[in-house]
């Protein structure tokens, strides 16, 4: 097992990278504070150093919200999204410190979506980000590593990816979501919407209640 000194690279490359996509990010977000004991513990408990994007994310900051907390990136923990990465993968890709699971919860959406690196149970792409899609209740390639999957979340087009499902007055509605909060949608969105006089209702729920349908589905 490395010890601390050896996953923190003091050249902060990952870091570097982070924020030089930060610098002219295209999507709003906002960086939570780390506490120092929190980040060294789930680092140490990552097994990643700080040279990479994750280990710098994990280590640097209590998690990512972008565009007022629409996607949660998991870093170490903070008062606004209070799961750590590690903590929040346990009992669910893992159970005892030290275990490799088959695949890495790393960020999500206030839809209910997962986005998880698979490391073999969730496809063939190993090393690829996966999305449990809430419209199809099944875990799809991404087809893109942890760092463009980063980037991506502040620079890439969430209004496409998230086109049919952000409603007038959104932003406002989720600034007032907790990072330990998700949408729970009535019909799911797994049922399409045949016409007008359909409309779907919502209520937020408990992340750690909906999350179970994503493990199920597996």
């Amino acid at each position: 097992m490395k010890t601390l000194k050896d996953l923190i690279n003091k050249d902060r490359f990952g870091w570097a990278l982070v924020q030089k996509w930060m610098e002219n990010s295209k999507n709003t977000f906002e960086t939570l504070p780390r506490v120092s004991k929190r980040a060294d513990e789930e680092l140490l408990r990552l097994q990643i150093s700080t040279k990479s994007p994750m280990g710098a994310i994990v280590f640097e900051t209590g998690g990512i919200l972008i565009e007022n907390g629409w996607l949660r990136i998991l870093g170490s923990g903070s008062t606004k999204l209070n799961r750590g990465m590690m903590e929040w993968n346990k009992g669910k890709t893992y159970v005892n410190e030290g275990e490799k699971g088959g695949f890495l919860l790393i960020a999500d959406d206030v839809l209910g979506g997962y986005f998880a690196i698979n490391a073999g149970e969730l496809g063939e792409e190993i090393g690829k980000i996966y999305y449990f899609a809430p419209n199809t209740l099944r875990w799809e390639s991404l087809e893109c590593g942890y760092a463009d999957f980063i980037n991506w979340s502040l620079n890439g087009d969430l209004g496409l990816f998230y086109q049919d499902y952000q409603w007038d007055g959104w932003k406002a509605d989720v600034a007032t979501v907790e990072g330990n909060q998700v949408y729970s949608f009535d019909p799911n969105l797994s049922v399409p919407e045949k016409n007008n006089n359909i409309r779907r209702s919502k209520r937020l729920i408990l992340i750690d209640e909906h999350v179970k349908l994503a493990l199920q589905s597996i």
